[in-house]
């Protein structure tokens, strides 16, 4: 395969980012799943189910390793930013702002696993004064399996260099010392198909017992601004505007420092499978941010979690679930739904 050597140099930001449309790329450098890294994760999104902690259970649920969190992928975010960065010349990706996120699980990630991620710009769209930027991230393993799909969408700015780029320069004081390192990436021609989901393993919910309409339990998780610091450090998201009451200014943050959108979402995650009670038959995650958390250095944060069985589909044998998260009174998850498999 072909190594990639991205041109430098002035380049009109719109046409070029459109020409890059469709472009599949592979990050060279894979990672390896690790066990303490399973359990670190998982702490840090405050998911204890057992499988995630316990090579028994994890067994008894049918995996010969501890499965990693639903969102354990978001590791590998900080190195598809690089790559984007390297790829969408004329886009500040450090100063962009996540508003989507898709996952479609094809296989539980396991200790052991050698994950790469093959990026691509999926869609790109100028409208409301910003730049639409959605992110293909096909995740395979060391069998060249398809794990997970994943799509992350963002707002950008290509035609205001000038602030993107003093704030830019801001962050750069602050951020960790390796962060303008670049990406080293292959050519990736060929897309990956979507192979059909895995039937879901022998403790997940029988589909008899569950009915739309159907409540999930409450659930009020607490975030503390350590919290947001141990998330940063586990998931290596070096944007300081979640521990750092400055950068939070900076980029128009005025009531401090905000919990990571992936934090939340992970949070949401094991809200989800606590109640079908194995990860691993979680089918599609699907969240729109709209609100941040904020997250004080003298106090803690509350953010709660409710959802619903909004359909079941006998056909598949899987249920649809719609989540609510809610800070001070007010939803930091627009749309968000959960496709679970189910026995």
């Amino acid at each position: 395969m072909e190594v990639v050597e991205m041109a430098r140099g002035e380049v009109e930001p719109i046409s070029h980012i459109r020409s890059r449309v469709g472009q599949r790329f592979r990050i060279q450098d894979s990672y390896l799943v690790g066990r303490e890294k399973v359990r670190e994760y998982a702490r840090a999104v405050q998911d204890f189910h057992p499988v995630h902690w316990d090579e028994d259970t994890a067994a008894a649920y049918g995996y010969p390793a501890l499965p990693a969190p639903p969102t354990f992928t978001c590791l590998l975010m900080g190195s598809v930013q690089k790559a984007m960065s390297e790829v969408l010349v004329g886009i500040n990706m450090t100063t962009t702002v996540q508003t989507d996120q898709v996952f479609r699980y094809h296989r539980p990630i396991l200790v052991g696993d050698e994950i790469t991620s093959n990026v691509s710009l999926h869609s790109f769209r100028s409208a409301f004064g910003g730049d639409m930027i959605v992110i293909e991230n096909a995740i395979t393993n060391q069998h060249e399996d398809l794990v997970v799909m994943a799509y992350t969408s963002v707002i950008a700015q290509s035609d205001a260099a000038g602030e993107a780029d003093r704030i830019a320069a801001g962050l750069a004081a602050i951020e960790r010392h390796d962060m303008s390192s670049p990406a080293r990436l292959l050519r990736w021609p060929t897309p990956l198909p979507e192979p059909a989901a895995p039937a879901p393993g022998p403790r997940a919910r029988a589909f008899d017992t569950v009915s739309a309409g159907e409540e999930l339990p409450l659930r009020r998780v607490e975030l503390s601004l350590g919290d947001l610091v141990n998330y940063a450090g586990v998931s290596g998201d070096p944007n300081p505007i979640h521990f750092h009451s400055g950068a939070a200014e900076l980029v128009g943050l005025d009531r401090g420092v905000v919990a990571h959108g992936m934090l939340t979402m992970g949070l949401g995650a094991g809200f989800v499978t606590t109640w079908l009670d194995d990860p691993g038959a979680l089918r599609q995650y699907c969240v729109r941010m709209t609100s941040p958390v904020y997250v004080g250095a003298d106090g803690r944060s509350v953010v709660e979690f409710q959802g619903k069985v909004k359909s079941v589909d006998p056909s598949t044998r899987t249920a649809v679930i719609a989540l609510t998260a809610t800070y001070g009174g007010k939803k930091i998850f627009g749309r968000a739904t959960a496709v679970v498999g189910l026995t």
